[in-house]
């Protein structure tokens, strides 16, 4: 019988994202034939990674890397909170935020095709994704991460591994340390006012406006006097002010001291903050809501039906 090696069955692991006693159970039964081996995998469990990639990935971890003014930001998912705690995926995304500081790939998949090993995987850093896949049995994925360069200092704060910032400065660290961690906190969306996007404030705009029909309505029922176009216009302006003072950064008040303003804060430091990146752990990912009852009522119909 062919001796069954670590590698071989690494090998087998890579291609068919199977675990890993699947691999060697069907190297012993193939005799070391890797495409025997692999064609009896995907008969009994058809393609793990494949049917993973289907599922959703709203969990996951945030991971920055800094050298000097060079730097990234990651987001790499999951399918549960279980998987952030793994030693092996927390590896996976602490390296995708090295290769991407050391690289500057252009998208997701240039940052998967950069030469990477891990668990036994590789040669590049998309092979170590699929190979974890298999011995996790989880889907996971590159969301995003931006990269930094130029002369602004970087700074950067994660909040556990769910919320990572990282702001570009000038002037002092601890400063601009205590800006990324307000950042976590009270999520701005803009540096000032006049940055924040037209689209954000259009529909703010229209929920003020709504709010002001809504009490148009509520007076005329009530028999009550009615405001004037002119009175509601203001009223929807003031709200958009107050939108806009609550979601730009330099007009919050400071967590720390919340008599001043971040911008107070940092003129005070003789720093200033050019920009900064938030990510939030699987914003704007559409989360499945599991029926749990349904889920163990299908399992158990399953196996009956199989028995």
């Amino acid at each position: 019988m062919a001796a069954i090696t670590a590698s071989m069955v690494a090998e087998l692991r890579a291609k068919t994202d199977a675990p890993m006693m699947e691999c060697k159970k069907a190297l012993t039964e193939a005799e070391g034939n890797m495409d025997k081996a692999e064609e009896l995998l995907r008969v009994k469990l058809g393609s793990k990674a494949g049917k993973a990639a289907s599922r959703v990935t709203a969990e996951g971890v945030v991971a920055s890397a800094i050298n000097g003014t060079t730097g990234a930001l990651v987001e790499v998912n999951c399918e549960t909170d279980f998987v952030t705690k793994n030693d092996s995926f927390i590896a996976l995304v602490q390296a995708a935020a090295k290769l991407v500081a050391a690289n500057n790939p252009a998208d997701v998949a240039a940052l998967g095709a950069l030469p990477y090993e891990q668990d036994g995987f590789g040669p590049t850093l998309e092979d170590v994704r699929k190979g974890l896949i298999g011995k996790i049995g989880e889907n996971m994925s590159f969301r995003r991460f931006k990269y930094f360069a130029g002369t602004n200092k970087l700074a950067s704060y994660l909040h556990g591994t769910r919320i990572g910032v990282v702001v570009e400065f000038d002037g002092d660290e601890a400063a601009a340390k205590d800006v990324a961690m307000h950042i976590a906190a009270m999520k701005p969306v803009a540096l000032t006012s006049a940055d924040v996007p037209a689209e954000l404030i259009e529909k703010e705009r229209s929920v003020a406006a709504a709010k002001a029909e809504e009490d148009k309505k509520a007076a005329e029922a009530a028999g009550k006097p009615v405001q004037s176009d002119e009175i509601v216009a203001k009223r929807i302006e003031g709200g958009v002010q107050k939108y806009l003072k609550e979601v730009s950064l330099f007009n919050q008040p400071f967590v720390k001291n919340d008599k001043q303003t971040v911008e107070q804060m940092l003129k005070a430091a003789g720093t200033t903050v050019k920009g900064f990146t938030l990510y939030v752990v699987g914003e704007g990912i559409e989360k499945k809501v599991d029926d749990f009852a349904a889920e163990v009522a299908a399992q158990v119909a399953a196996a009956k039906a199989a028995a």
